[in-house]
């Protein structure tokens, strides 16, 4: 009997991860969705049980902002079997730096590195030696391109790049099950520009022409988790998909590295 298994989507409520819910479901994944807004996830769990009614949908309403709120999630979502695990979950920031919110920073900087960074290791830690076992981490097209007036946003993303490019080549080179993975993806149609820009209406045609909608980026995500590569990221310019192993300067087989005393 095949054992039964969950994937996790932070972030879930809206968005990317509202439609990469929905794509997994498609797919027929059982779902443990984690987000701030219960009622916007009870809203998605029932939509997708009428349309796969099968399924255990499983809500967290959780702000993952607060640290203490990381570790009672992953404890919760760590019950069941999981699968997947997929850190959504983020905001970004336009502005100048010296005109940017202390507070906004620093609830960016509890969401976008610490949660995830605190999941991503609690998940490596339980599922490493797991077959089938994926981790995959959103970050940005500004997570490797600095963006004008997105300086903390970028920094944030490059630090979630530089995060889960070393752990992908850590897992592969300790012959580890799991496989860990980015998505890079550019402008993308969400709430993303009303809470980056403090608006209460952002129009995408008019801020960026090229964009892609949240379904897009959820498809994106599906060939990402189908591949044998690391990096799924979106081209700024030319706004077209790429799979990569790696797009990171690396130090792996450099000389110059600390050298560990052998017993």
């Amino acid at each position: 009997m095949v054992k039964q298994t969950y994937t996790v989507i932070t972030g879930a409520s809206s968005g990317i991860g509202y439609e990469t819910a929905r794509a997994f479901a498609k797919r027929g994944k059982h779902l443990i969705l984690i987000a701030r807004r219960s009622e916007k996830l009870n809203e998605l769990k029932q939509e997708l049980l009428r349309e796969h009614p099968t399924l255990d949908i499983v809500i967290l309403p959780t702000d993952l902002s607060i640290t203490k709120n990381v570790y009672q999630v992953f404890n919760e979502a760590a019950a069941y079997p999981l699968e997947t695990w997929i850190n959504n979950a983020g905001f970004g920031m336009y502005g100048q730096v010296a005109d940017n919110e202390l507070n906004k920073i620093e609830t960016m900087l509890h969401l976008n590195v610490e949660a995830l960074t605190l999941l991503s290791t609690l998940f490596v830690k339980k599922y490493q030696n797991v077959p089938r076992t994926q981790l995959i981490n959103i970050s940005s097209a500004g997570g490797y391109t600095l963006v004008p007036t997105a300086v903390v946003y970028c920094a944030t993303k490059f630090f979630v790049s530089a995060f889960t490019e070393g752990l992908a080549s850590e897992l592969l080179a300790t012959d580890a099950k799991l496989r860990a993975k980015v998505l890079a993806p550019a402008a993308t149609q969400t709430a993303f520009g009303k809470i980056a820009n403090n608006v209460s209406e952002y129009n995408y045609d008019q801020a960026f022409g090229t964009y892609h909608t949240s379904k897009e980026m959820a498809e994106f995500l599906l060939q990402l988790y189908d591949s044998d590569q690391t990096i799924g990221y979106i081209n700024r310019d030319s706004f077209t998909f790429e799979l990569s192993q790696g797009r990171l300067p690396t130090a792996v087989h450099s000389s110059s590295n600390q050298k560990l005393e052998q017993d």
